[in-house]
């Protein structure tokens, strides 16, 4: 089982959101996402895991590591609407990673409304992702 994902910037702040399981499987796949987020945008990056089913150990580490690869390109990573069991625990060298209940407080975090007006918003998913 893999994952789909959306990226979509607006402004100053990317959100990349999620959908399946972040497992073993799929962590190639999110690590692959994480570089194109990378390569596109500036600022700090939520990710919203509103449509993620769940993920293991190894899809934790794989978050934990784009932490890591956002900080160190000058942006920062922040979750929203992390699977039911809440139990992501960084390693004790990772940025910190500040997470919020859903999207919409994330956004609000961000003086963002996400029923507000889209204007000069950029978009780029998998084929899988429905729209």
């Amino acid at each position: 089982m893999t994952i789909d994902w959306r990226y979509t910037i607006e402004q100053d702040l990317g959100v990349l959101s999620v959908a399946g399981y972040l497992g073993p499987d799929a962590v190639h796949r999110f690590t692959g996402a994480i570089g194109w987020v990378v390569a596109r945008g500036t600022g700090p990056v939520v990710l919203d895991l509103t449509e993620l089913r769940g993920w293991s150990a190894e899809g934790q580490l794989a978050i934990t590591e784009a932490a890591r690869r956002l900080v160190g390109s000058g942006r920062s990573l922040e979750l929203a609407a992390i699977p039911a069991d809440g139990s992501l625990v960084p390693a004790a060298d990772c940025p910190q990673i500040p997470v919020h209940c859903d999207l919409t407080t994330a956004l609000a975090a961000h003086g963002r409304e996400p029923s507000a007006p889209q204007t000069s918003r950029q978009e780029w998913r998998t084929d899988g992702w429905s729209a």
